[in-house]
C-alpha cells in the first residue's frame, strides 16, 4: 500500500509593509488612530501571506486586533494555566483578546467577530470600540506585528472563558489588575498603563 502524505494547511495572515503603519523613527507603545484611516492604508496596502513565512520579518507587520473587554471600571482579567506548550506563559496575566485576521475575516470588524467568538463564552456581541495602535519593537514577537486595540463593555452582563483547561478569567478592577502588573503579558502592560495613566513596568 503507497501512502501519500497530504500538506499541512498552512495559515495565511494579513500583513502591512513596516515603513508604512510604523514609518522610521518609529514608535512604541498605544497610540490614538483614526480608524477609518488605518482601515484605508490596510485595504490598500495589506496583503495575505503564509504565516510561517513573515514570523521573523521586522519589515512586515502582522495586524492583530486586540480586544480588551471591560463592565465598567472592570478589566476582563485572564491567567494562563499551566496546560499550555509554551512554559513561558504559564501564570502569566491578559487583558486583551486577540488574534492574527485571516482570510475569510474580510476586515477588522470581521475579525473581532470570530475571535470574540472563538474565545470568551457569552450570549450577546458587543460593540468594538476603536481605541488605537499598538507596536512594541523591543522584543522579537512584537517587531513583526502591529496590534488594533478595541474596548467592548459587557455592561454586567457575563462573560467567561471558553477553553477553560488553557485559561481562566473574570471581571476584576483596577486595583486588582495593579497588583499582578508584572505578570501582565507585555501588550496587556501596555495597554493597562495607557488607560489607567500608571507605569506598568
Amino acid at each position: 500500500r503507497t501512502l501519500v502524505s497530504t500538506p499541512a494547511v498552512l495559515e495565511r495572515v494579513l500583513i502591512v509593509p513596516t515603513s508604512i503603519v510604523v514609518p522610521v523613527p518609529g514608535w512604541h507603545g498605544l497610540r490614538a488612530a483614526d480608524r477609518n484611516a488605518f482601515e484605508a492604508i490596510v485595504e490598500r496596502h495589506g496583503e495575505f501571506r503564509e504565516r510561517a513565512a513573515v514570523e521573523a520579518d521586522p519589515s512586515l507587520k502582522q495586524i492583530i486586533p486586540y480586544l480588551v473587554v471591560r463592565d465598567g471600571p472592570g478589566y476582563f482579567l485572564m491567567r494562563r494555566t499551566r496546560a499550555g506548550a509554551d512554559r513561558r506563559l504559564h501564570d502569566r496575566y491578559s487583558i486583551g483578546v486577540g488574534g492574527h485576521l485571516n482570510p475569510g475575516d474580510r476586515n477588522l470588524a470581521g475579525g473581532l467577530a470570530r475571535e470574540w467568538a472563538e474565545e470568551v463564552d457569552a450570549d450577546f456581541e458587543p460593540e468594538f470600540r476603536f481605541v488605537g495602535l499598538l507596536n512594541d519593537d523591543t522584543t522579537d514577537v512584537g517587531s513583526v506585528h502591529l496590534g488594533a486595540v478595541f474596548m467592548a463593555d459587557a455592561a454586567g452582563r457575563a462573560v467567561t472563558i471558553r477553553e477553560t483547561d488553557k485559561l481562566s478569567g473574570s471581571f476584576a478592577d483596577p486595583h486588582s489588575v495593579a497588583a499582578v502588573v508584572d505578570r501582565l503579558e507585555t501588550w496587556s502592560a501596555i495597554v493597562f498603563e495607557h488607560l489607567e495613566g500608571v507605569a506598568a513596568r
